[in-house]
């Protein structure tokens, strides 16, 4: 595992111990065990102590803000305990992008975090001569056209897999093998927008962020901030509790519906940009992700472009 996937996982354990910490003394806090959690906390562990403080203090900078927008965190009302729960990974493959749950079950409340240090990227996914990136994506299998176009290129990859092959020792590969895929992809996200007016941006936006509403907290060691969004698409978020309310509002986000541009990123054979309506665009870069060459290309997903209702807040550290 690489370090900034170990590191991610220890600022998740960082996030979980930070509300545990702030909530505990004044009611019952219960952090349920897991593979999940021991993990996070064994990668936590395993940092120097300078690392550590810079994810306590990115995570603690986060939290305060949420409890001006969550008070159900702060004020149970008798909803005791709350649960604080480490999401497995594999809850990602399943549209719930989630890394933590805060959970009232007494009166069905919940509300999930994202965690994330000094990156923002928001979904890896493969493509491949068998993956379906039409029916895992929107829910609507792509066409016979497609895979037989990107079938070559694939079988290419396959034997070059089969010998070995190293990605640095691939010449062209722009050429070869990911402005042809690319080509192939736009062709088909064009398609199934043409056959399914008004479907398709709004189901990409959700695979990417997932089915469920939640705060994405974004720590940067550099700059020593704190980055915490709320993604409130289906109004979730910002419940009161009780009498108390959020100390400030979040507006419900609104979702595209049109997609405008499907094209290359200026400068660049590996990336494209997807702008859809309501302020919305994502950033989508092919590469190997891999030093052996392997039978399949990934995804590097980021949000580049967020509707205004979104709320974002930076928290110092100091």
């Amino acid at each position: 595992m690489a370090r900034q996937t170990e590191i991610g996982k220890a600022f998740e354990y960082a996030c979980l111990n930070a509300i545990f910490l702030s909530l505990k003394s004044q009611q019952e806090v219960v952090v349920e065990k897991s593979k999940a959690l021991q993990g996070a906390e064994d990668f936590y562990r395993t940092l120097d102590e300078k690392t550590r403080t810079k994810l306590d203090k990115g995570a603690n900078a986060a939290i305060k803000t949420l409890m001006r927008l969550e008070p159900q965190l702060s004020y149970h009302s008798g909803n005791e305990p709350l649960f604080l729960v480490i999401q497995e990974d594999k809850r990602g493959q399943k549209g719930d992008v989630r890394d933590i749950l805060t959970i009232r079950k007494q009166n069905e409340w919940e509300v999930g975090i994202s965690c994330k240090h000094n990156h923002t990227a928001v979904k890896h996914s493969r493509l491949s001569a068998v993956l379906d990136f039409g029916n895992e994506w929107f829910g609507i299998p792509c066409s016979n056209q497609y895979f037989s176009s990107i079938q070559s290129l694939f079988q290419e990859l396959k034997v070059m897999r089969q010998k070995g092959a190293l990605w640095k020792e691939v010449e062209n590969k722009s050429t070869r093998f990911y402005v042809p895929l690319l080509n192939a992809f736009i062709k088909e996200v064009k398609r199934l927008d043409s056959k399914n007016q008004g479907i398709i941006p709004k189901r990409l936006m959700e695979y990417l962020l997932g089915r469920n509403d939640f705060y994405k907290i974004i720590t940067n060691d550099k700059k020593k901030v704190t980055r915490v969004q709320a993604f409130n698409i289906h109004n979730t978020l910002n419940r009161p509790s009780g009498n108390e309310k959020p100390q400030l509002k979040l507006p419900q986000i609104i979702m595209p519906d049109k997609i405008f541009d499907i094209s290359y990123k200026p400068n660049s054979d590996n990336t494209i940009i997807v702008t859809c309506n309501n302020g919305w665009a994502v950033s989508l870069r092919i590469h190997s992700a891999s030093t052996k060459v392997e039978a399949s290309l990934k995804f590097d997903v980021k949000l580049i472009g967020i509707p205004p209702s979104l709320y974002s807040h930076d928290e110092p550290w100091e």
